[in-house]
């Protein structure tokens, strides 16, 4: 049969459970404080993936680096313009081909030109005829002047002779004093006569040498028409006009030119500069005269800056280097090259490898080892100059530091990593 229990026994098993409950409470409570308090833990990361270098102290040289092309220096290249019109006949020479300057790389055909040759040799030649027949009829001329002067000098010496004689048989009575003045007056006559036919003759000497002159210069004006327009005729035959390799012929055959048109590019390619492209953001502290060195894949050239762009085109500066030492092997116009230039050398200071991503004047988060534990904590560290693969540590790390350089965008939202 079944007995009662009493009502202190519930009471006690309520208790109970409460006091349990609250025990629980109280442990899950001090549980999540410990587990706050711990840190998270630290992802690994593998050592072999990651780059790290130590910080130095010492001289950094600083440099920039662009890429570019090796291009023929600017009185080392040229195109070859048409210097009349006409129609491309015939291409000689293609791209690759050497040549000297008097090598013909086209010709082309201008039946306008011929004709305008013949017409204009046709009229040299006339004007040469037409001068010829003058100086023929100029010097006929001349003769009969001087013929009719000889005849009046003759007449007034003669006068002149009458004169004397009969000064003389006047004296002494054996001619009359009308004689004498009748031989004097025409003595007199025939010597302005003879004077005047003497002035006559040196002016028409002149007026010939001049009406030669005349015709003289008409002929010169038409043997130089003449020469243009055989120059034009020569040159439609073009020439290389220097030494060196042919680049381009940008013409095809029948095709119809005009004067001033491009129809090929000669180039030396023994004199050559470097163009390199320079980030418009390193290119500040760029001046001319400064060392340089230009990769060929095939050999260093050393040079210095010659030239630097004004003006920024797609986000860099065009610099050109000139090429001071042997060019090697296989150098060549429009050849890739990769050329650093240097800026200056910075003594006593603390550098380290450029970081993957962290630009000059700026401070950036780097994971720094602690040898002891293998683990690398997140660092602010201030940087200054840079140059190609070094840059300048102005605080946030100290000499012989071991840091992250490699790409840790994956791990931004630890502090913390473990390498192993």
């Amino acid at each position: 049969m079944d007995i009662q229990r009493p009502a202190s026994v519930a009471r006690q098993k309520k208790l109970r459970r409460i006091l349990l409950s609250v025990a629980g409470l109280v442990v899950v409570g001090l549980v999540s404080v410990v587990l706050g308090q711990l840190k998270p833990a630290a992802p690994t990361v593998e050592r072999a993936t990651v780059w790290v270098d130590t910080v130095k102290r010492g001289s950094m040289l600083r440099q920039v680096r662009g890429l570019g092309t090796l291009v023929p220096v600017d009185e080392a290249r040229r195109w070859i313009p048409a210097s009349t019109q006409g129609r491309i006949e015939r291409i000689i020479l293609r791209p690759g081909a050497l040549v000297t300057p008097d090598t013909v790389v086209l010709e082309l055909s201008d039946p306008q030109a011929q004709q305008s040759l013949s017409d204009a040799e046709q009229q040299m030649r006339a004007a040469e005829a037409d001068y010829a027949s003058l100086q023929a009829q100029l010097e006929t001329e001349k003769l009969t002047q001087r013929s009719v002067a000889a005849t009046v000098e003759a007449d007034f010496n003669q006068a002149k002779l009458e004169k004397e004689v009969n000064e003389d048989l006047n004296k002494d009575g054996l001619v009359s004093s009308l004689v004498l003045k009748q031989s004097s007056v025409r003595a007199a006559s025939l010597d302005t006569r003879n004077r005047i036919e003497q002035d006559r003759l040196m002016v028409a000497e002149e007026n010939n040498r001049q009406r030669l002159l005349s015709q003289k210069a008409r002929i010169d004006q038409l043997r130089s028409l003449y020469e243009l327009r055989r120059q034009q005729v020569d040159q439609l035959r073009v020439r290389a006009g220097m030494s060196g390799v042919l680049e381009q012929v940008p013409v095809d055959v029948g095709q119809q030119v005009a004067p001033g048109a491009n129809l090929a590019r000669v180039a030396d390619p023994t004199r050559l500069k470097a163009e390199l492209r320079i980030a418009e953001t390193q290119a500040r502290d760029l001046t001319i005269g400064q060392v340089a060195q230009v990769d060929t894949r095939n050999g260093i050239i050393p040079g210095k800056v010659i030239r630097i762009d004004p003006a920024a085109q797609n986000g860099t500066v065009s610099v050109d280097i000139a090429l001071e030492g042997e060019l090697p092997r296989g150098a060549r116009p429009d050849l890739s090259v990769d050329g650093t230039v240097e800026l200056e050398r910075l003594d006593n200071v603390l550098y380290v490898g450029r970081p993957a991503f962290g630009q000059e004047q700026s401070t950036v988060g780097l994971f720094k080892l602690d040898p002891a534990t293998g683990e690398a904590a997140r660092a602010q560290v201030q940087l200054g100059r840079s140059s190609v693969n070094t840059i300048e540590i102005l605080g946030g790390l100290a000499e012989n530091d071991q840091v992250i350089l490699s790409d840790m965008s994956a791990w931004d939202q630890f502090d913390r990593v473990r390498l192993r």
